[in-house]
């Protein structure tokens, strides 16, 4: 369930044709795919990145889904990624890259030189139709091992995101379990 005691709303409520914020925090990181006209890092409050979102459109497929990052609410925790200024247009080919579970939300976005804005973020609640849920490592890291899709392998998304956000230097304990559980599943298999 989406939470509203972390200033979250509704993100069809960009109508203006005025510039907005973007707040990446899984494939939008590391594969952007569409213009902007700023890019920065930044962080939202109140929740954490999990993979819990199935992906059966890019990283699986209806028999064999992937999983993808989505964001659960935490008090406390503060999720590191990367934040887009964009134009309301480019909305139109996101809707369509977030099409499978996600939703568009908008949340305060604060920024590493400790100043804020609002920005838009697409998150995967529970209850859509490619929800997965909680699980183990290990049992995320087999799943993600086997699945893949028409945008590649599902281990190629975990793996890159693991590498972006050491590349910014952020911590994700959930991210760096899945990528070592997977990292030892391979290594068995060979």
């Amino acid at each position: 369930m989406i939470r509203n005691d972390f200033s979250l709303r509704c993100g069809d409520a960009f109508e203006s044709d005025q510039p907005i914020w973007l707040f990446g925090y899984g494939s939008l990181i590391y594969k952007v795919g569409f213009d902007y006209q700023q890019r920065r890092p930044a962080s939202i409050h109140g929740w954490t990145r999990r993979f819990w979102q199935g992906s059966h459109d890019h990283r699986g497929t209806l028999e064999s889904p992937g999983r993808v990052a989505t964001l659960v609410a935490s008090e406390g925790a503060i999720c590191h990624g990367m934040a887009y200024r964009i134009a309301p247009e480019v909305l139109k080919a996101l809707d369509i890259r977030e099409k499978n579970g996600y939703v568009r939300v908008i949340t305060d976005l604060y920024f590493e030189d400790g100043t804020r804005d609002e920005a838009l973020v697409y998150m995967a609640t529970q209850g859509n139709e490619a929800w997965l849920g909680e699980a183990t490592a290990f049992e995320i890291a087999q799943q993600i091992s086997t699945a893949a899709g028409p945008s590649g392998p599902n281990r190629d998304y975990l793996l890159l995101l693991a590498d972006a956000l050491r590349d910014m230097g952020h911590d994700d304990p959930h991210v760096y379990a899945l990528e070592e559980a997977l990292l030892a599943l391979e290594a068995g298999a060979g």
